[in-house]
């Protein structure tokens, strides 16, 4: 319990500190000394004290606002460290919040379905096992609506709003009747809206107070009043109602998507990247024989590597020997990055994300292989740390496997190039026919130029028609000699 009542004695405003001190289990740095009244005689003294806050997390650099798509946990339930409470959709991916705290959810402040939470807002509450978790109370904080979807009957205030001025005498009488509004006939009423007049103003002489009609007409006798002109205030409400339902346009045919919080970012980030960074592009062809004969010996061995393997792989290469493209682009000029951290595009269903392999250069082909399966599995289910695809110092983004010949990728700042594969085609030769890929980079024309960027596509091509380089995960003499 003292463990607990620390973990809580932080969580609390300096103004609440008093009402443990006079608990005597705290010291005045907030260390625990000893748990000396009983847990219930505390909670039934201070109950919310021992409620524990669970925020909005802030899982990107980037992130303002999340969507929470799921709640795994329902109120009531125990939960305990490392146990999913939510699934929360970020600027970056969809991912699970768990949890290092060990009670009773005891209230779900914002449901699951809720559009933009903003960054440290309150999104449920947490007490101690054995505690009253019904009976919680909620914070003036949380007093504030969630964020939620537009409502679709906004229209309707509207026409309520619109009805009103226009018939007053009917307000007047229903509002104004007093202790004998519910003896009033509907022959009295009538009187009333035509002559506009006020039921409190009228003497009633019925029984109990009620307002007969003979009293109205004697009130209008003795004033001399005359109707109203107000009938047309009747058929007001329903006039506006049309106007206000809004409909589709006659011959309309496509349905609106919702734009996930994801997608959102990309489109942000790509027109970013495209209306400030200066593109500049490079092609080469590489001879892909090789490496298909290499990668047939490997399979009757038992090992099975992509083609992207090996792609990652060369380019981690020719990062190496040619180290001015392997940068990021910060204060206003490039930065040498001190390792080689390659961002593999996969696509998920809710958009592209980049997991990295890092330390690229380092790592055997067999090595990639089994790191970039086991990131874009994850990246698939949505279940990627924020560390695990944020950063990078350069990216690849492969549409080979979809039978796209060549094409060119947008930059992913900060870095300053991407490489965009192709697909493998057969092309006559002098010498037979041989297997051709066509990749192109992009790049940041401020922090490189041409020589780089050629620099860098001589040493890829190198290392895919030499697969056997890779393999011991070197590049030969030869072609060190060549890049510098």
């Amino acid at each position: 319990m003292a463990a607990s009542a620390g973990k809580i004695y932080c969580r609390l405003p300096k103004s609440k500190l008093a009402l443990f001190a006079n608990l005597n289990i705290f010291r005045k740095d907030g260390i625990a000394l000893r748990y000396v009244a009983n847990v219930r005689q505390m909670h039934s003294s201070a109950s919310y004290l021992a409620t524990i806050k669970l925020d909005m997390p802030s899982l990107s650099p980037t992130m303002e606002k999340g969507n929470i798509i799921k709640w795994y946990k329902k109120e009531g339930d125990t939960v305990s460290p490392g146990d999913v409470l939510c699934k929360i959709e970020t600027d970056k991916a969809m991912m699970d919040m768990e949890t290092e705290e060990t009670g009773i959810l005891a209230k779900i402040l914002v449901p699951a379905d809720s559009k933009d939470v903003p960054i440290g807002s309150l999104i449920a509450l947490l007490v101690e096992e054995g505690d009253d978790w019904k009976n919680v109370q909620i914070p003036a904080e949380a007093a504030a609506k969630p964020p939620s979807k537009p409502a679709t009957e906004t229209p309707t205030p509207v026409v309520t709003t619109a009805a009103v001025p226009a018939s007053p005498p009917s307000a007047a009488p229903s509002s104004d009747h007093g202790d004998h509004r519910h003896l009033v006939g509907p022959s009295v009423k009538k009187l009333l809206q035509e002559y506009n007049i006020n039921s409190n103003d009228v003497p009633a002489t019925g029984p109990a107070g009620a307002l007969l009609k003979g009293d109205v007409l004697n009130y209008i006798n003795s004033k001399k009043l005359s109707k109203s002109v107000t009938p047309p205030a009747a058929s007001t409400p329903s006039t506006p109602a049309p106007k206000i339902e809004p409909a589709a346009a006659p011959g309309a045919n496509y349905i609106d998507i919702p734009l996930t919080s994801m997608r959102r970012t990309i489109a942000k980030r790509l027109t970013e990247s495209k209306s400030t960074i200066p593109h500049a592009y490079a092609s080469i062809d590489s001879n892909m024989g090789a490496l298909t004969e290499l990668r047939k010996t490997l399979a009757a061995d038992g090992v099975k590597i992509s083609v992207n393997d090996f792609i990652v792989k060369a380019a981690a290469l020719a990062l190496q020997h040619s180290p001015k493209v392997n940068a990021i682009w910060a204060n206003d000029g490039p930065k040498l990055s001190q390792s080689v951290d390659i961002s593999v595009a996969v696509a998920t269903p809710n958009g592209l994300i980049t997991p990295i392999v890092k330390g690229a250069s380092y790592l055997s082909v067999e090595q990639i292989s089994s790191t970039v399966k086991e990131l874009s599995g994850r990246a698939k289910e949505g279940k990627l740390l924020p560390h695990e695809y944020q950063g990078g110092s350069f990216s690849i983004s492969n549409l080979g496997m979809f039978g796209i010949t060549e094409f060119s990728a947008v930059i992913n700042p900060p870095q300053l190039a991407i490489l965009a594969i192709g697909t493998s085609r057969t092309e006559a030769s002098m010498k037979g026919n041989q297997l051709k890929m066509t990749v192109t980079l992009s790049y940041d024309s401020r922090g490189l130029n041409e020589v780089e960027a050629t620099r860098f596509l001589e040493e890829f091509r190198y290392a895919l028609e030499n697969p056997q380089s890779m393999l011991g995960g070197t590049i030969d003499s030869a072609a060190e000699a060549f890049a510098f």
